[in-house]
């Protein structure tokens, strides 16, 4: 096999192609020529899927037998709030750790570790015996459950090439999607057969499966450099993601929105940030990437992730017992009433990964996703404790297509314009203020909820007399309204009140999703490399390429364009076609225009005998397209 290189003097030089491309010594990274298989691809992404359906149903799988729980452990209104914040704390602040973790140490090692907290955790908040007690299990879930969502994205970002990376970002998006709107269905089944303590259990087989699974079909590099961890970083982070979530769990009951205790919180808050913004400027091996940060794209896509993150984990929280509480309906009827939310998160999701593999444009799908989620929500927020269910399902079923669409590509859009060494703390920064909004989103829909749930039923209990409105104020106060021991008249009122106050949550949850639309609006779409490695498809690794095929160190590639600005190198005769396809394809690889409409340059490799070559393979997995070969 030889490639013909097109010299100044108008003659050809045969150069041997070797079957095999020399890799770096001692490259701690993952280059082009070690790139997975599709097979290999898809046996690893079972694992991880399977991995990550497992944490992230149960984020919301308690949601519908929460009240069950609360009831059976005497909880209070706040332990109730708690239960779901303080996994979704704990997620918060640790997924970039993890990320960051995931950059230093084994992908492999550290994904099968977080997988082993989330079961420790899972299996202790099965055997509870108080509020507090499952409140600090679900820590220790959302410790695992960081990792898990923090690793699957950055491990994928390892094996798969941008351009690839939709195709599969649909399938992880899918799972995202299904597992947090069926929580509340698989909950409410699991309620009303087996009791709320195997809302728990249930999670530990699928968790358990995934760890061999990963463990069989995973393989990836061991990453072996100095390690630095910022561990100032990490205490920074964790205290001003929490000063806020604990302000809105406290503001309004124990003290007033508009105090000195809220200008504390919030001056703490602002000071953390401050302080963790220092920090990360100093540290060695900072823990969230401050140029990272600094990328427009990404800063957009954190703005939209926040964004998403309150309207998801808000709807998946809150729908459920809307149905329960405002229609009356069952636990497992509640929960097969969210299948339009899941249905269209789910086919969204796959559908849009498909697309944008095949086109390369991604930009329009989180427009689209934007504009149906927001316009989804403000349907939603229509919604009364007299609406149609038909109404509501149809108003779910435009949010859950905007979720499905924008989850996941937000993940692809930053992991784009990233090297493959920052793409796990990259990833985990997005998945981080995603997390970071459902905490919020959580603790502040929960709170207005609450809020408004309260005054309503003392309003409508004061046309019943002073002793009713009395008995109000004081259930309210502690949280617990137990619908089916209320007289008839009362129990109408209260359902009522919580219909009514459902919508205003959800509207709420809509402007904020506004927020989102047009943070995607303002991202710049740069067409998706064809390699995982950032480098491997500039026009600097080109040139390299190109230097090694004339030494006889790197295969002979089909066409490989050179720089123009090359001097030695002759114009070769190409047809029209030929070079238009080759400034097309330079130009969907770089994102600028291609010089070579004016100077098409190439390197041709033998037609007739290397067409399935090992060579042009390495050609193709460098991200060189297979561009059209020299009619003779």
């Amino acid at each position: 096999m030889t490639a013909t290189v097109t010299r100044p003097t108008g003659t050809a030089t045969d150069v041997a192609a070797p079957h095999e491309p020399a890799p770096a010594p001692h490259d701690p990274h993952p280059s082009h020529h070690d790139e997975m298989t599709h097979a290999e691809i898809l046996r690893a992404m079972t694992g991880l899927m399977a991995a990550l359906f497992t944490a992230l149903i149960s984020s919301t799988i308690v949601s519908t037998a929460l009240p069950t729980i609360i009831g059976a452990l005497h909880g209070t209104q706040r332990q109730y709030t708690w239960v779901i914040t303080a996994s979704l704390l704990a997620t918060t602040v640790t997924t970039p750790i993890w990320g960051k973790l995931a950059d230093l140490f084994s992908k492999k090692v550290l994904v099968q570790a977080s997988i082993v907290v989330f079961v420790v955790g899972s299996i202790a908040a099965g055997l509870s015996e108080s509020v507090p007690f499952l409140i600090a299990c679900r820590v220790v879930q959302g410790i695992g459950m960081g990792g898990l969502t923090a690793l699957a994205q950055a491990i994928m970002g390892a094996i798969v090439a941008p351009r690839q990376r939709g195709r599969y970002s649909g399938y992880l998006g899918a799972v995202m999607a299904v597992s947090t709107v069926s929580g509340p269905l698989l909950g409410g089944v699991i309620v009303d057969h087996l009791g709320w303590r195997w809302t728990f259990y249930v999670c530990v087989p699928l968790a358990v499966i995934a760890l061999f699974v990963l463990q069989a079909q995973l393989h990836l590099p061991t990453v072996k450099r100095a390690v630095s961890i910022d561990y100032w970083g990490a205490v920074l982070i964790t205290v001003t993601a929490s000063l806020p979530l604990l302000w809105v769990t406290f503001a309004g009951t124990d003290f007033d929105w508009v105090s000195g205790q809220s200008a504390l919180y919030l001056g703490a808050t602002l000071l953390g940030a401050v302080l963790f913004v220092l920090v990360e400027n100093r540290a060695a091996e900072p823990l969230v990437p401050l140029h990272v940060l600094r990328n427009r794209t990404a800063a957009l896509v954190i703005l939209a992730s926040v964004a998403v993150g309150i309207s998801l984990f808000g709807a998946a929280t809150f729908l459920g017992q809307y149905f329960q509480l405002a229609l009356g309906k069952t636990p497992t009827t509640a929960g097969l009433l969210t299948i339009p939310l899941m249905a269209g998160s789910m086919i969204s999701s796959i559908g849009a990964g498909q697309i944008i593999t095949r086109t390369g444009r991604w930009k329009i799908f989180l427009v689209l996703g934007g504009l149906l989620m927001a316009g989804g929500l403000f349907a939603l927020g229509t919604v009364d404790h007299a609406t149609p269910v038909w109404h509501t399902q149809v108003y779910m079923g435009l949010m859950g297509l905007g979720m499905g669409a924008l989850t996941q590509n937000l993940v692809l859009a930053v992991q784009n314009t990233v090297d493959v060494r920052d793409i796990g703390a990259s990833s985990a920064s997005v998945a981080f203020f995603r997390s970071l909004g459902g905490a919020i989103g959580v603790s502040a829909l929960g709170a207005v909820l609450a809020t408004r749930v309260q005054d309503n039923v003392v309003t409508g209990l004061s046309a019943l007399g002073p002793q009713a409105a009395a008995a109000a104020q004081q259930g309210g106060g502690t949280g617990t309204l137990d619908l089916a021991d209320m007289p008839a008249p009362v129990r109408a009122i209260v359902r009522a009140a919580y219909g009514d106050a459902t919508g205003r949550i959800f509207l709420i949850a809509a402007i904020v999703a506004v927020v989102a639309f047009v943070a995607v609006l303002f991202i710049k779409e740069v067409p998706l490399r064809t390699t995982v490695s950032q480098e491997a498809s500039s026009p600097a690794a080109v040139e390299q390429a190109v230097a090694g095929a004339a030494g006889g160190t790197a295969p002979a590639v089909a066409q490989a364009a050179i720089p123009p600005e090359a001097p030695e190198v002759d114009e070769p005769a190409l047809s029209p076609r030929e070079a238009e396809a080759l400034a097309v394809s330079e130009e969907r690889r770089t994102g600028r225009p291609s010089a070579r409409r004016d100077t098409p340059v190439v390197i041709e490799y033998d037609a007739r005998t290397a067409g399935s070559s090992p060579a042009r393979r390495d050609a193709v997995a460098a991200g060189r397209h297979r561009y059209p070969r020299r009619r003779d």
